[in-house]
C-alpha cells in the first residue's frame, strides 16, 4: 500500500503519572504521506526519543491533548531547542493545544520583565470541540473529552487510514463519536478500578474495550497504563470486552495503520 494511504504510529512513551527508567510519559509520532506530527509531549525525555526518528525542524506540527505535565512538559525544553540551540526553524512549529497553552508556557519560561517569545518557537492554534485542521497529508479532528479540565481527543486521517487517540478521559460520548469505524483506537487504560467517589476522569481496561466496541474500531491499542496495572493485565481485561485485536503501546514500538496487519512493525 502506498505510504500516502497509510499511517504509522511510533510510541515515544506511554507511562503515567511519571516516567519510569525505560518508559517516558505520553508521546507519539504519527506519520503519513510525508507528514509527521508529534502527539503529546510528556515528561521523561519524549523529546529525546523523538530525535531517534527526526529533528525538530522536520516536524510538521505538535498536537497536545491537555496540560498535565505527563502530556506536555517536554514542550518547555522543545522551546529552548527551537530558539537557543543548533536547530534552525524555517518558521515556528504549528502547535495545537488547549486554550491558554501559550500563556502557560510563557508563565514558566519567562524569567525577566520581558515575556519569553513563545510564539517565535510555536505557531499556536487553540483547540475547541469540533476543531479541524489540515496538516500536510493528514486531517486532524479534535473533540472535547471528560477529564475534569480542558482536554481533547484527536482523529488523524489520510485517504486510507484513521487513528484516534483518546488523550486522558473518562468514557464519554464524544470519544465514541470521534472513533466511529476507525482503523485503530489508541486509548488510555489508566485506572485499575473506577473511583470509589468523585467523578471518573480515566478509563479502566474494561472501559477501554467497551469504548472500542461501541465505536466499531477495528483494532485497539491500550496506553497510559497506570502503576497499579501491568500492561499484560490491561490487555487481557480490555480483550474480555472487545472482540478485535488488542495490543499495548510499548515504548519504541511502531504500528502500521491502514495495512492488512495487526502486528507492530
Amino acid at each position: 500500500m502506498s505510504s500516502d494511504h497509510h499511517l504509522q504510529l511510533t510510541v515515544l512513551g506511554s507511562a503515567t503519572p511519571y516516567a519510569s527508567v525505560d518508559n517516558p510519559c505520553s508521546g507519539y509520532l504519527v506519520s503519513g504521506g510525508g507528514t509527521r506530527i508529534w502527539v503529546d509531549a510528556g515528561s521523561g525525555t519524549t523529546l529525546a526519543q523523538l530525535q531517534r526518528h527526526l529533528r525538530l525542524d522536520e516536524l510538521d506540527a505538535i498536537w497536545i491533548s491537555h496540560l498535565h505535565a505527563d502530556h506536555s512538559a517536554d514542550l518547555l525544553t522543545t522551546y529552548y531547542a527551537a530558539l537557543h540551540a543548533d536547530i534552525q526553524l524555517a518558521a515556528p512549529i504549528p502547535l495545537y493545544g488547549p486554550p491558554g497553552i501559550a500563556e502557560r508556557l510563557a508563565h514558566f519560561l519567562t524569567h525577566t520583565a520581558t515575556r519569553s517569545p513563545v510564539e517565535s518557537a510555536f505557531a499556536v492554534h487553540e483547540l475547541h470541540d469540533g476543531h479541524r485542521a489540515r496538516v500536510g497529508a493528514l486531517t486532524l479532528a479534535s473533540r472535547a473529552v471528560a477529564h475534569g479540565m480542558p482536554a481533547f481527543a484527536v482523529r488523524l486521517e489520510t485517504a486510507g487510514a484513521s487513528l484516534v487517540y483518546s488523550g486522558d478521559t473518562a468514557p464519554c460520548p464524544g470519544l465514541v463519536e470521534l472513533s466511529q469505524g476507525c482503523d485503530v483506537l489508541l486509548c488510555e487504560a489508566e485506572s485499575a478500578q473506577p473511583p470509589a467517589g468523585g467523578d471518573q476522569v480515566h478509563h479502566t481496561p474494561e472501559d477501554t474495550g467497551d469504548t472500542a466496541g461501541a465505536a466499531g474500531a477495528h483494532r485497539l491499542i491500550v496506553t497510559h497504563v497506570g502503576p497499579f496495572l501491568t500492561p499484560e493485565q490491561a490487555v487481557a481485561r480490555a480483550s474480555a470486552r472487545f472482540e478485535g485485536p488488542v495490543a499495548y503501546a510499548a515504548p519504541g514500538t511502531t504500528f502500521p495503520i491502514g495495512q492488512d496487519t495487526s502486528a507492530p512493525a
